[in-house]
């Protein structure tokens, strides 16, 4: 295939959820369906020791959650499908908003029962923000759930989206039949998951008086009343408004019974869009280009703790990989001779020979590269977006085994490196500052220090509740406030300076004494 070929056949998106709608069982299915696994390892059956392909951290497979973002890889209908499932949980929104930065689309996943939550919200501003094509599955309708028509109000409402149903519930709970499918106008009834059985499909048009007997009188009636009512309130599904984040079409099923995956699936090959352009400091970067060009979204430490590797995660933009290529690594301005680059199935890899515009690949990472770092062919750009946020609580790591010391900075960075937490080093000692979103994040760095690098520590709580980077044009106020506030001015793992205080009020108060500085909760990764 030509490169225009193979980069339009590239699909790449990321699943976004409320934690427990199901997100982590969707992508087990949409993998058993896409060739990928023979057999989906649902949150139910961990106990019988399996786990979903997309949970390799100990703690993920203990909780049953994703707390980092996996990269899946697979093919259908003549598609490459790179799936990035993100970590569902509030407290990890920070992987999730950088992995936003790295897909084409998104999958938004919804409790029917409870419809749009907090999480959905805010991750779907982020998409809003950046115009981003979203499908959404109504999982669980095998279970009681709000009325369809409700909830593709409360979308609506909610989400500021036009919903476009392609398929339609045949009842709910344990009257649940399965659904209509709009497109292809067939009934696909519904039936307990046995091993990944698919489901069967019978093409009846909603006229036709076979219904009665496939569905029940009953049902049917109802059916017939709710597609009329649909055709009159529910606009069709249209391609490019869908491509314009402006509308997001609707499927409804059970995932966990594998139910509704494949209608999804094939939807998406279809419609969702191919690699898209990427803004960079200069310019915007257009998949056609022929020279390479990737920007690193995530770092992961120990994908093999056997070998104790970090490896940098690249959303190729432009041109291809492939193996034994040389590329500019634009922030240190070092080439690079790549000949080991992998390709994902969660934990599991492979050393890949050629990629292109939207594939996912690893790098080998020895320390030098960090999230937000560009790789070309030579040109010195810098993509733009990727975003960094304060933290908002803060802990100091206490050792139990004083030997150990040297061990604990290593892990500490190297987590912070891969955006599990920020590390502050302060300007006098070594008393290193631990900041978080939220409290599991030190839970989680708790068990990968113990289970990764053999280092037992607890976390201590710190009288600080707020941190801003310091930036300003006026570099002799930038000094002196430093010298002023030297205990409470920490350098993060880049070197920015930066400011922690007591309380909001304290924070709020240095910056109004101090015009001349910018106090940033939220910036670009430099």
């Amino acid at each position: 295939m030509s490169h225009a070929q193979e980069t339009a056949r590239r699909r790449t998106f990321a699943i976004i959820s409320h934690p427990d709608a199901g997100k982590t069982t969707i992508t087990e299915k949409l993998l058993l369906f896409g060739g990928a696994i023979q057999m989906a390892g649902a949150v139910r059956a961990r106990r019988a020791g399996r786990h979903a392909a997309s949970d390799f951290i100990e703690i993920e497979k203990q909780r049953g959650i994703s707390v980092s973002t996996a990269v899946m890889s697979f093919e259908h209908q003549g598609c490459a499908v790179n799936l990035l499932d993100t970590p569902g949980h509030e407290d990890f929104s920070e992987d999730t908003y950088r992995v936003l930065t790295a897909v084409d689309s998104a999958l938004m996943v919804l409790d029917s029962a409870k419809g749009v939550e907090a999480r959905t919200l805010a991750l779907m501003e982020v998409c809003r923000m950046r115009d981003t094509p979203v499908m959404t599955y109504c999982n669980k309708f095998d279970r009681e759930s709000m009325d369809p028509f409700e909830l593709m109000d409360s979308i609506e409402k909610q989400l500021g989206i036009q919903t476009a149903p392609m398929t339609w519930p045949i009842g709910m709970g344990k009257d649940f039949q399965g659904v209509y499918d709009l497109v292809n106008r067939a009934v696909v009834f519904y039936q307990d998951a046995q091993k990944g059985r698919k489901n069967d499909v019978v093409a009846l048009a909603p006229e036709d008086p076979a219904l009665d007997e496939w569905i029940g009188p009953e049902a049917a009636a109802k059916l017939r009343s709710e597609l009329e009512l649909l055709e009159g309130a529910s606009p069709p599904f249209d391609p490019e408004s869908y491509r314009r984040g402006k509308q997001t079409p609707v499927f409804f099923g059970s995932a966990i019974n594998n139910f509704g995956v494949k209608e999804l699936l094939d939807c998406f090959v279809r419609f969702a869009p191919a690699p898209q352009p990427r803004a960079t400091a200069t310019r915007y970067v257009e998949p056609d280009e022929p020279t390479f060009t990737g920007f690193v979204f995530k770092i992961q430490a120990n994908l093999d703790p056997s070998h104790r590797d970090r490896m940098a995660f690249v959303r190729i933009v432009s041109g291809e990989y492939n193996r034994g290529m040389k590329l500019r690594h634009v922030r240190s301005g070092r080439d690079m001779a790549i000949n080991n680059a992998t390709t994902f199935l969660a934990r599991d890899r492979t050393v890949t020979e050629q990629a292109f515009p939207g594939d996912i690949i690893g790098l080998h990472n020895h320390g030098a590269i960090r999230i937000g770092d560009t790789f070309t062919e030579g040109e010195d750009l810098k993509f733009t977006g990727i975003p960094s946020f304060a933290p908002e609580l803060f802990r100091r790591a206490r050792l139990l085994d004083p030997l150990k010391s040297k061990s604990l900075v290593k892990g500490l960075e190297q987590l912070a490196e891969e955006g599990a937490a920020q590390l502050y080093r302060p300007i006098d000692g070594q008393d290193y500052l631990l900041g978080a979103l939220g409290s599991l994040q030190f839970d989680v760095i708790q068990s990968r220090l113990q289970n990764e690098y053999n280092v037992r520590a607890i976390f201590e709580q710190v009288p600080y509740q707020a941190a801003r980077w310091l930036f300003s044009d006026d570099q002799e106020a930038l000094d002196k406030f430093i010298a002023t506030n030297r205990d409470r001015v920490y350098r993060d793992l880049a070197d920015n300076p930066t400011f922690i205080a007591n309380t909001e009020w304290a924070m709020n108060y240095a910056a109004s004494q101090n015009p001349k500085i910018r106090f940033l909760k939220t910036m670009e990764i430099q």
